[in-house]
């Protein structure tokens, strides 16, 4: 497997769709901190109190498609030009053609994460350093482990969907088909308990009414597996990272962890019964 990752990270180092999303990725990073910088240090935003923290994390939500693109362009040429029946013809293993694949992958998501982090680094002389202390190395280990589970996932796809426009297609749509899942469940999650009502009369004038329960919150049982899935799902820890409210990261390694596992396995077993032909 050597020689295959050998190969493809000459491959990669050459592909410009994989450079263009590095400089992209980049020059966001150092464009959105640097209005971050700007909001922050404005007189109607300075009571705030913003940190780098507030900023530096909002790769989450973006990251997964940057990485999907990547991963289906350069994926894609393995079936439209041949190149995986070569890897086979030449000796190859299907496992390894596999695993090299994923690995290149989670590389090349890597080190789409370290533009971001190296680009965001611009609001240091404004902003100061992190105020969470640990948390940051909890939070990019969170990072990590969810790009594992998208590369697994783009992975599973690029290497089982021989028509390389369905593939990139599909990666893509299905990134924001669990963006939109994570979301939802967050939102639900965000209800308050309670509600109170503004009233206006006229002897007391504004006050609050006191506080209803909210028909809308979600409670027992049901919290529960909306706190799970928005846990498991790589975008609903992406959702939580951007909003700064990690509760249980230790769950979300896990889940990542646990995704990657039972999808490259599948992937494996299933390619090594595909036909190449």
């Amino acid at each position: 497997m050597r020689k295959l990752l050998s190969a493809g990270y000459d491959r990669l180092k050459r592909d410009k769709v994989f450079w263009a999303a590095m400089v992209i990725l980049l020059l966001y990073a150092v464009i959105y901190m640097l209005n971050g910088c700007r909001q922050a240090t404005s007189k109607t935003m300075s009571e705030y109190n913003y940190s780098l923290d507030n900023y530096y994390f909002h790769y989450a939500l973006l990251i997964g498609m940057f990485c999907s693109v990547v991963t289906g362009m350069f994926l894609g040429p393995e079936y439209s030009e041949g190149t995986l029946r070569n890897k086979i013809i030449v000796g190859h293993t299907r496992l390894e053609v596999y695993l090299s694949n994923l690995i290149l992958s989670f590389s090349a998501s890597l080190l789409l994460l370290a533009m971001w982090l190296i680009g965001a680094l611009v609001g240091v002389p404004t902003l100061g350093y992190w105020k969470m202390g640990e948390g940051v190395l909890i939070y990019l280990a969170i990072s990590v482990c969810y790009l594992a589970a998208f590369s697994a996932i783009y992975t599973f796809i690029g290497m089982l969907v021989s028509h390389k426009a369905v593939a990139e297609v599909g990666s893509l749509l299905l990134f924001f088909a669990l963006l939109l899942m994570g979301s939802a469940i967050y939102e639900a999650l965000q209800q308050p308990e309670f509600t109170n009502q503004i009233l206006i009369t006229a002897e007391e004038g504004m006050k609050m009414s006191e506080p209803t329960p909210n028909p809308s919150y979600i409670a027992g049982t049901k919290r529960e597996i909306y706190q799970f899935l928005v846990d498991f799902l790589p975008t609903g820890q992406c959702i939580q990272m951007f909003d700064l409210k990690v509760i249980h990261p230790l769950e979300m390694i896990l889940s990542s962890l646990s995704i990657t596992a039972v999808v490259t396995a599948t992937g494996i077993f299933l390619f090594r019964r595909k036909n190449l032909n």
